[in-house]
C-alpha cells in the first residue's frame, strides 16, 4: 500500500528546515509523517508546535504508555514504531510491556498507577469521556495539571492515529514492527 499523499522534499521553506533541524530521528531524513505535513507550511508549524514530547506534568514512561496505548487502539502501527524505537527504551519499557499496550484490556505488565492509565486510554479512546469513579481515581493519582496533560496527550496521538493511519504512511525503516494480538 502506498502513501495517500507523497512528502515534500528538499528544499524546505526556512520556517519548516528550522524546526526539522530541531527534531533528531534516526535516519537520513526526517519521519514521513513530517515531511508529508511539510507540503503545507502553515499545517506543519501547527502540528509540530502542539507536540506534548517535552518534560511535563506526566514521566517519559507514564507519557510513552499513554502514546503507545492511544496508538494501538487505534491501529497507528506507523505512529507505535517510531515511539518504540526512540522513546521505549528510555522509558524504561521492555518488549513485554511494549506488547502489552497492544493486548486487549489491562495486562499484569503495570503496576496500579500504569494500569491506571491503559484503563484511562481504553475509556477516553472508547467514548472521548472520563466517567466520574475514573476521574476520581486519576485525582487520586495525578495532579490536575497532569490529567489536563493526559487528556491533550491522548486527544493528540488520536489526532497522530488518524493521520498516520488515512495517510497509509509506511513504517519508518528503523520503526519497531508493530505486534498484532
Amino acid at each position: 500500500m502506498s502513501a495517500r499523499i507523497s512528502p515534500a522534499q528538499a528544499p524546505y521553506t526556512p520556517a519548516i528546515q528550522r524546526v526539522l533541524d530541531g527534531l533528531t530521528t534516526p535516519g537520513a531524513e526526517p519521519l514521513s509523517l513530517f515531511r508529508t505535513l511539510a507540503r503545507d507550511e502553515r499545517l506543519f508549524l501547527r502540528f509540530t508546535g502542539g507536540g506534548l514530547l517535552d518534560p511535563g506534568h506526566l514521566s517519559l514512561r507514564e507519557r510513552e504508555i499513554v502514546i503507545h496505548r492511544v496508538c494501538a487502539l487505534n491501529g497507528a502501527g506507523y505512529e507505535w514504531g517510531v515511539h518504540a524505537a526512540i522513546f521505549a527504551g528510555k522509558a524504561g519499557l521492555d518488549d513485554r510491556q511494549l506488547a502489552a499496550t497492544v493486548a486487549p484490556g489491562v495486562a499484569d505488565a503495570w503496576s496500579p498507577r500504569e494500569a491506571l492509565l491503559i484503563g484511562f486510554c481504553d475509556a477516553v479512546n472508547a467514548r472521548a469521556d472520563i466517567d466520574d469513579d475514573l476521574w476520581a481515581r486519576l485525582r487520586d493519582a495525578f495532579q490536575e495539571p497532569a490529567c489536563i496533560e493526559l487528556m491533550m496527550l491522548a486527544g493528540f496521538y488520536r489526532t497522530v492515529s488518524l493521520l498516520v493511519n488515512g495517510l497509509r504512511l509506511a513504517p519508518e525503516p528503523f520503526g519497531t514492527p508493530f505486534p498484532r494480538p
